[in-house]
């Protein structure tokens, strides 16, 4: 005769901590599924905002060239990098979905106000639509140019993952700096990096 084992019935967990035992039912797991469930959920579109890896994108840095491209701006005009050339260039890729981002474009906007007579300013969105970025700059007063991009085509000629994404070139189209998220520009930094390229 083969005897089974007893069966038990757990209804609470219990975990050792410094402050003693905690006792957590299983009830009360239950039911914080959905807010672990968020968390997560949510931990994971920060992660994946900032930094999902394209391998098929550039890795651009200071002493590199700024690639060939050309996108149009919000309102209708055309710029190209051959427009840049004999200026000192800020190009900054972004999404308004990105906390990041959302931290940095006033920072950028700020630089914009301050050099708008001096350098050439480009926000470039990063598989973001012109809707989408249109109203983000309405509802937060951002008055700098901007190109929607709903692809990564033009993000790729420069790097492979993470934004927010700001290069600063000089007038030769050499890149001079290449800030990430980490950490964020301070309109300092950024303000004495343009001021060296002139």
């Amino acid at each position: 005769m083969t005897s089974r084992p007893a069966a038990v019935d757990v209804k609470s967990l219990y975990l050792p901590s410094a402050m003693g035992n905690i006792r957590l039912s299983f009830s009360a797991l239950t039911g914080m599924l959905p807010v672990v469930t968020a968390v997560l959920c949510m931990a994971a579109v920060v992660v994946s905002c900032v930094h999902e890896g394209h391998p098929e994108g550039a890795s651009l840095g200071p002493g590199d060239r700024l690639p060939d491209f050309r996108v149009t701006l919000s309102d209708g005009t055309s710029v190209s990098t051959e427009d840049l050339e004999g200026h000192v260039s800020l190009i900054a890729f972004f999404n308004t979905g990105c906390p990041d981002c959302r931290e940095e474009l006033p920072v950028l906007q700020a630089v914009y106000e301050e050099f708008a007579d001096e350098i050439v300013l480009l926000c470039i969105s990063r598989e973001e639509g012109a809707a989408s970025v249109a109203s983000y700059w309405e509802e937060h007063s951002l008055t700098m140019p901007w190109s929607a991009q709903d692809d990564r085509r033009v993000y790729s000629l420069f790097a492979a993952s993470g934004i927010p994404r700001i290069y600063i070139a000089a007038p030769d189209l050499t890149i001079s700096a290449v800030h990430t998220d980490s950490p964020l520009a301070s309109l300092d930094r950024l303000r004495n990096e343009i001021l060296q390229n002139f």
